[in-house]
């Protein structure tokens, strides 16, 4: 209801006349039932037999209504169709190109290389620069999801082995919230992502950083804090790059210090979330695929300081 861009608007202005249009009949039909329940009610009270004569002019009125109905319909097929054309037509010349993929329960997101510059992944977010079209290619790595921006654009399928695309713009600098809509599993209500529509200049700059390797580690906490990660299970499913850690089963952590949320929006982006996430997932997001990491309180503190690091 608070449209962001060109498609969401044309999408919007579909839904009041919809609603309009609903509204209207909705009226009518109770009109209907309450003239017809007081003079059945008052026939009732004087004893009288129902009035044939009257037979003729109620069906013409059931008929009457009945075209109305279609012919509203037709509106709203044809308002329908016009809303697709016109989107279908929108100028988007030179798009941004990403990809996003949806897990079980979570979203990866591939930014393509640029000349020289390498490509990137990141999770559970998606950047566009404002007054850009954006062409979104969409994969499932496992069922079916469906990858929502309401304040962007409509709803786009996602279904296994065969790719999809959407094309969005924000004309409207801000944050926004992206949702898969297709039911997906246990934890389908907590698989969210967020979006954030940046100035031209801002997007560039952070394209620039996440481009680049993870920091090293500066001090003996944090050096410590790596060794953690690297030498436990962490390193099997995720990915920081400029290091050895190159799993691929969970999202790419290498600037996940930058995020400002956790577990698919599930939890904000604290260190003291990011502790109980690491420690016992499962009591944030039940039937997540995520094991409970058993580290001592130490290591713990180590483990997320280092991750609170990787800006």
């Amino acid at each position: 209801m608070a449209p962001a861009g060109i498609q969401a608007e044309r999408i919007l202005a579909l839904w009041h006349v919809t609603l309009a249009v609903c509204t209207a009949v909705f009226v009518a039909v109770l009109l209907a039932l309450v003239v017809a329940i007081r003079r059945a009610s008052r026939r009732d009270k004087e004893g009288r037999e129902p009035d044939r004569r009257h037979e003729p002019r109620l069906r013409r009125g059931v008929v009457a209504a009945t075209v109305v109905s279609v012919i509203l319909l037709c509106g709203l097929i044809a308002a329908d169709f016009l809303t697709d054309h016109a989107l279908s037509r929108l100028p988007m010349a030179d798009p941004l190109r990403v990809e996003m993929v949806g897990h079980q329960w979570w979203w990866e997101t591939r930014y393509a290389a640029d000349g020289d510059r390498p490509a990137f992944v990141t999770a559970n977010q998606l950047r566009l620069p404002v007054g850009r079209p954006v062409l979104v290619t969409l994969k499932s790595s496992d069922v079916i999801h469906t990858f929502w921006v309401p304040n962007l654009h409509g709803k786009r399928d996602m279904i296994p082995g065969r790719d999809a695309a959407i094309l969005l713009r924000a004309d409207r600098a801000g944050d926004y919230r992206g949702q898969c809509a297709e039911f997906c599993g246990a934890e389908h209500a907590l698989m969210a992502f967020s979006v954030s529509a940046l100035p031209q200049p801002d997007y560039a700059a952070w394209v620039q950083r996440e481009r680049q390797d993870a920091r090293p580690p500066e001090d003996a906490t944090l050096r410590r804090g790596m060794g953690i990660f690297l030498g436990n299970a962490c390193a099997q499913c995720h990915t920081i790059r400029g290091t050895p850690a190159s799993g691929t089963l969970g999202p790419d952590l290498t600037h996940v210090a930058s995020r400002p949320l956790l577990a698919a929006g599930t939890i904000a982006n604290t260190p003291e979330n990011l502790a109980r996430w690491i420690a016992a997932p499962g009591s944030m997001k039940p039937a997540t695929t995520m094991p409970p990491t058993g580290l001592p309180p130490e290591e713990m503190q180590a483990l997320v300081r280092y991750l609170g690091s990787l800006q």
